[in-house]
């Protein structure tokens, strides 16, 4: 029922046999991503020759070899998979009438197709380069000191660019008349003075040139990589096979699904699924033409940006935060008047501690990584002496200062009436059973715990065959249930 062949269009043009038809192709591969999670290439060319269901798709062609699906993969596929992926879900959720109005949203971490010890970090590569630009500057001291007689002096600065750098080297080359094709090199040659500078004027711009390009790599959203998959970073996993809490290369995957259905998803190389969360929402909103009424999720969403966003967008707040089940469960917590939250406010509109001593306004300063520019207050105790609450009150908050950030608890407030209501607890239920069930078919029962592909694409491509498959999957065994039921 669907038209594919607008996204079958092979880019590339060869010469030779006749090439296999792409739409076959994609039955064959979708099937096999129906039936089995991820199959690799070698295992679709032996059910083509082996399974009968295969065979039948193949309509008297001959099976391809797993080079043919390979090209047609990366030719053809890797570009227009995701649209293939959503004009399956329209038809899919025409026909099931799916409720797009209610989304429930986990993530997990993926390991990479990358080495365990191929890490690079970005703080490190920040240290070691603000110590080499200390070496250059020594160096460049000691240099300065020969050329002096010259009335030539080289700048002294904080930092080094590599273009500085290299004009440095060949102006010096030519004041000492120094020749690098003449150089003496190995054991037993006595190197001069001006060779001795030269080679770490070479040794430094390459050092500088080498931590350019990991912390470029890096980017601002990212504090490592993998050498051997620059997309990926070091997370914590759940299933740490090394034994020794190691940091693994991974990518944070990201799923939203509705009635069942996987409806949206997302790679990203964030620890924090905090941050995955607008991303995701942004997507389901480009695909759908809106966002959804009710995003469910867990306690790795529920964040001051999101609740912002999601107020601004017309969504329901239902993601848990940190504090959800100690709020929810632990009585002692929720009600104990050391909290800043719990000091009753007086006339002035100022917090009383349990002491009944006034806390004043000291400043107000803006939230760590909040880009809407929200800010919390500060407050100080009038006075903390010969107060017999104190200790419980200091350890509590902390050198008599509180932290108040109205805006905050009454999202926070919000977020407990919805999700402790009926609907609340209903919408929490069908989040585990949906959204980590998911998760479970696809990592334990179909065997993806691992990227085959490297890259962020790569990964990106094969989520993509993997939902396609699974809302394939999801969308016949339904079908069945209701001709049984009928």
């Amino acid at each position: 029922q669907i038209d594919l062949k607008r996204y079958l269009v092979i880019k590339e043009n060869r010469t030779g046999r006749r090439k296999f038809d792409s739409e076959t192709l994609l039955k064959v591969i979708l099937f096999g991503f129906m039936e089995h999670g991820y199959v690799s290439t070698r295992e679709i060319e032996k059910l083509c020759k082996t399974d009968i269901r295969f065979m039948w798709l193949l309509q008297e062609e001959k099976a391809p070899s797993h080079m043919t699906i390979d090209n047609f993969m990366n030719h053809c596929l890797t570009d227009s998979i995701e649209e293939i992926f959503n004009e399956i879900n329209r038809y899919i959720f025409e026909v099931e009438a799916v409720d797009l109005e209610h989304i429930y949203i986990d993530g997990t971490k993926l390991e990479a197709n990358a080495n365990k010890y191929s890490w690079v970090w970005k703080k490190s590569s920040l240290k070691n380069r603000q110590k080499t630009f200390d070496k250059i500057s020594v160096l460049l001291k000691e240099i300065n000191k020969m050329i002096v007689y010259q009335g030539i002096k080289f700048d002294i600065r904080n930092e080094y660019a590599i273009e500085y750098l290299e004009q440095v080297t060949e102006q010096y080359v030519n004041l000492v008349d120094l020749h690098p094709e003449t150089i003496v090199r190995g054991k037993g040659h006595r190197k001069s003075t001006e060779q001795k500078h030269y080679d770490k004027l070479i040794e430094y711009t390459e050092k500088l040139k080498k931590y350019a390009e990991h912390i470029n790599t890096c980017g601002d959203s990212r504090n490592s990589y993998s050498k051997t998959d620059t997309g990926a970073t070091f997370f914590r996993m759940k299933r740490d096979y090394i034994g020794n809490d190691q940091l693994l290369p991974g990518y944070n995957i990201q799923l939203g699904l509705c009635d069942e259905y996987i409806s949206v998803f997302d790679v990203r190389q964030y620890a924090s699924d905090m941050d995955c969360f607008q991303p995701l929402m942004e997507k389901f909103n480009e695909t759908y033409g809106k966002y959804p009424t009710y995003p469910v999720a867990d306690a790795g969403y529920g964040s001051l940006n999101n609740y912002i966003y999601c107020q601004e967008n017309g969504m329901e707040k239902y993601m848990k935060f940190t504090m959800f089940k100690k709020e929810t469960e632990d009585a002692r917590y929720r009600d104990n008047p050391y909290r800043a939250v719990n000091f009753p406010i007086n006339e002035n509109g100022n917090p009383v501690c349990p002491n009944g001593k006034e806390f004043h306004f000291l400043y107000s300063r803006a939230i760590k990584n909040n880009k809407y520019g929200r800010t919390e207050e500060l407050y100080q105790c009038e006075d903390c002496s010969n107060c017999s609450h104190k200790e419980r009150c200091c350890k509590c908050e902390g050198n008599r200062i509180v932290r108040l950030n109205e805006e905050l608890s009454s999202y926070h407030q919000e977020v407990l009436n919805n999700l402790n209501s009926t609907k609340g607890a209903l919408l929490r239920m069908n989040r585990s059973i949906q959204a980590e069930g998911a998760f479970g078919t696809i990592k334990w029962n179909r065997d993806y715990k691992r990227a085959r592909r490297k890259g962020l694409k790569g990964v990106i491509f094969e989520l993509s065959l993997i939902s396609c498959g699974f809302n394939l999957h999801k969308y016949h065994l339904k079908k069945i249930a209701k001709l049984s039921a009928a």
